[in-house]
């Protein structure tokens, strides 16, 4: 579990509504691109969608190098955006992650007395031969912390960019 906060401060109840719908929608706009991973994924350097963009979609993902692969084909498994849930399956690739599944929830919060967003990723994979069960869990949540972190922050940086207006120069 890990929670994206919004870092902007105001008082009053209203003003919190809008923060907490705002940067919600920032957040969501960004976790429900399946053709779009690396806007957010560090580790993603680029993404080709066969096909049109629906449940049972299929991507193409070149990873960037650091990481022991270099693709990965994955299927959309679900996608609602009335209750913010994206879910994804791993069906190819050159790495050992088989049977991999990732469930992403996105809610509004309350977190630490401040409107914020809460961003719940979950997963299910095989253990590889030749690996324990810590050990392939340890790797899959490193990169999914890397991945929330990085959402976290992509996702700030959008909410500040909607918050700018232009200046009057008269």
């Amino acid at each position: 579990m890990f929670s994206i906060m919004s870092g902007e401060k105001r008082t009053g109840m209203e003003d919190d509504e809008h923060i907490r719908r705002h940067h919600m929608h920032e957040v969501w706009s960004l976790v429900r691109r399946f053709d779009q991973p690396q806007r957010y994924k560090p580790f993603v350097s680029r993404c080709v969608v066969q096909g049109d963009l629906e449940i049972g979609s299929v991507r193409e993902v070149n990873v960037k190098s650091g990481l022991p692969a270099t693709t990965s084909t994955e299927r959309l498994e679900f996608l609602d955006d009335e209750e913010h849930i994206f879910s994804m399956r791993i069906v190819g690739g050159d790495h050992r992650l088989k049977n991999y599944m990732s469930t992403v929830t996105v809610h509004p919060e309350v977190i630490d007395g401040r409107p914020g967003t809460l961003v719940i990723e979950s997963f299910v994979v095989d253990v590889p031969e030749g690996n324990t069960k810590d050990e392939t869990c340890f790797f899959v949540e490193a990169l999914i912390k890397c991945n929330l972190k990085s959402l976290a922050d992509v996702s700030e940086r959008l909410a500040v960019q909607d918050r700018v207006e232009p200046l009057d120069r008269d």
